[in-house]
């Protein structure tokens, strides 16, 4: 079995000319290309091939340009599978999704129709609803044959969409900051079709063990396997009954209602707080259930075929910019089960992590110059505490996060009054933030992605802190509207920081080009690379440059590190 999807067809991280092609599939494997100049208007006439996958390979080899899709979540997969990887791509679906929020448009339609609806003065249809993901080995086989029947829009319609979308781009606050915004979310969607096609390498045995060392022998019948059933029955003997569904919050509240303990809910933080004989063994089986419905005997059926776990990466599927899944759980994976992540026979893992990533971007967007020197240090907490806390680095940290995520109690008070008369340029900076978010303003990261308008409900981000004002004398209005100047207060460093980690992934795809090296896994800020033991160190060495360039990308010449804190291991549970 071929490790890559098909043959490489492009060249290294070099680049050959700016000549932009947009491509549309046809019937019978033929297609459409138009070649671009760089502000969308045609630099060529239309092209009809009748073999599109040799076209686009032979164009991809003489000249790497930057392919226009209309989205390639959806173009893309059946190039790779024919063996042709793009080196670089325009993706009108995910710019137009940035532009609209820029715009103050956030959630309306994105496709190439509504796109071109908008610029026609039509009604603008919905998007369609996201497929449903499809467990490894359900891919579909044909090149483009996701598209609806019928002609759909050619290759000049895609080029009145990068034009219209080049000249907003070009009215953006900051240009060229969006433009590396608009690269970087593109080249990660032709990053997330290729782990997809990849896989990350996974061991079923050893996932068997796993299981079978956690949960006991599964049940013959459906059921809880042996582990939880014994859990469920010590938990209903600790409240005097005969049986309990411990998986059902409204029986457990019930349960300790009658031994007279009134609990709001089931979360482990409130049961940790309660003295009580079945607490411990409800803690045990909330996380032991969590491993058997998530990432069980059947996800892993489900998921895990030919020793690859390949789930669907939705890049930009948070608001804040970081990926998220669609299908596969690949980014909630708990460090027990990541045991079985296990490196082909002689081949291993480097995995590299981010450290203080978030402190580190405040660093060095704000203009904070006294926190910047502290951000080139190894460890920014222990200079800030150097510099401004006698030495006390936990009291740094506290201040830092606090000021960050809002916290505005306890003991982050006289710690963020050390921060603030310190480092008042960075403190302003989330306070700015915050104030906007309060009175219904947007704000937008480093390299301009704006959060959501203030009627999106906080549930549906993934910055959302779940703080609660109960309890305080505020008003519900004045409540929410400190919920969302936690949420944008956050949004400025986290977006900027999901920009850095995806301008990063990209940056390393490019420095890997020609080798066996394979991107395999990326979550926020964590990025896996599986390669032949030989190489390890090397593809180390090159991560650590990827994080650099991305530095000097974003922030120019700067002071504050961005340092990866990198590991070469067989098993990724093994990292540190």
């Amino acid at each position: 079995m071929s490790r890559r999807p098909g043959r490489r067809v492009s060249g290294g991280g070099g680049r050959i000319g700016g000549v932009l092609v947009a491509v549309v599939g046809g019937a019978g494997g033929g297609g459409r290309l138009l070649p671009l100049h760089p502000d969308g208007s045609p630099a060529g006439p239309e092209e009809r091939v009748t073999d599109l996958v040799a076209a686009v390979a032979e164009r991809e080899r003489a000249e790497r340009p930057r392919w226009v899709l209309d989205s390639a979540m959806t173009s893309y997969p059946a190039l790779l599978r024919a063996g042709v990887r793009l080196d670089r791509c325009h993706d009108l679906e995910l710019t137009e999704s940035l532009l609209l929020g820029q715009a103050g448009r956030w959630g309306e339609p994105r496709s190439l129709a509504a796109a071109l609806a908008r610029l026609a003065g039509t009604p603008v249809p919905p998007d369609p609803p996201p497929q449903p993901a499809a467990p490894p080995g359900h891919g579909q086989a044909a090149l483009f044959d996701a598209a609806p029947a019928g002609p759909g829009p050619g290759p000049e319609a895609l080029a009145r969409v990068y034009a219209d979308q080049q000249a907003r781009i070009a009215g953006a606050e900051h240009p060229g900051r969006f433009r590396l915004l608009v690269a970087g979310e593109s080249a990660g969607a032709l990053v997330a079709v290729e782990m997809n096609a990849v896989g990350l390498p996974w061991r079923a045995d050893v996932h068997e063990t796993i299981l079978l060392d956690l949960l006991g022998e599964p049940s013959p019948v459906g059921g809880p396997p042996r582990r939880l059933a014994d859990l469920a029955a010590r938990i209903a003997a600790a409240f005097g009954v005969r049986h309990l569904h411990a998986d059902s919050p409204a029986e457990v509240l019930r349960a300790f209602a009658r031994a007279g303990v009134q609990l709001p809910n089931t979360r482990a933080w409130v049961l940790r707080g309660v003295d009580h004989p079945a607490v411990p063994l409800l803690l045990e089986y909330k996380e032991l259930y969590r491993i058997w419905t998530a990432h069980g005997w059947a996800w892993r059926d489900a998921w895990v075929h030919e020793g690859r776990f390949r789930p669907e990466y939705v890049p930009g599927g948070v608001v804040s910019g970081r990926w998220a899944t669609r299908g596969g759980g690949a980014l909630q994976i708990p460090k027990v089960i990541r045991r079985a992540a296990v490196a082909d026979p002689g081949w291993r893992f480097v995995v590299a992590d981010a450290g203080q990533l978030e402190p580190r971007v405040l660093a060095a967007v704000s203009g904070d110059a006294r926190l910047a020197a502290a951000g080139g240090a190894g460890d920014l907490y222990a200079a800030l505490a150097r510099d401004a806390f006698a030495g006390d680095r936990a009291r740094a940290k506290v201040a830092l996060l606090g000021a960050m995520y809002g916290q505005t109690g306890g003991a982050a008070v006289p710690a963020l009054a050390v921060l603030r008369r310190n480092y008042p340029t960075a403190f302003e900076y989330v306070e700015s933030a915050a104030r906007t978010g309060e009175g219904n303003g947007l704000v937008r990261s480093w390299l301009g992605r704006t959060c959501p308008p203030a009627g999106v409900s906080l549930r549906e981000t993934a910055l959302a802190d779940g703080g609660s004002e109960a309890g305080t004398g505020e008003s519900r209005s004045t409540a929410a509207a400190r919920a969302r100047g936690r949420f944008t207060r956050n949004f400025v460093i986290q977006a900027t920081a999901a920009e850095w980690a995806s301008t990063m992934l990209a940056v390393l795809r490019g420095l890997l080009a020609g080798t066996p090296a394979e991107l395999v896994f990326f979550q926020h800020d964590e990025v896996l690379v599986h390669c032949p033991a030989e190489l390890a160190e090397r593809v180390a060495e090159l991560v650590t440059e990827a994080g650099r360039r991305a530095t000097e990308l974003l922030f120019g010449a700067t002071e504050v590190r961005f340092p990866l804190d990198t590991s070469i291991v067989d098993c990724y549970a093994d990292a540190k």
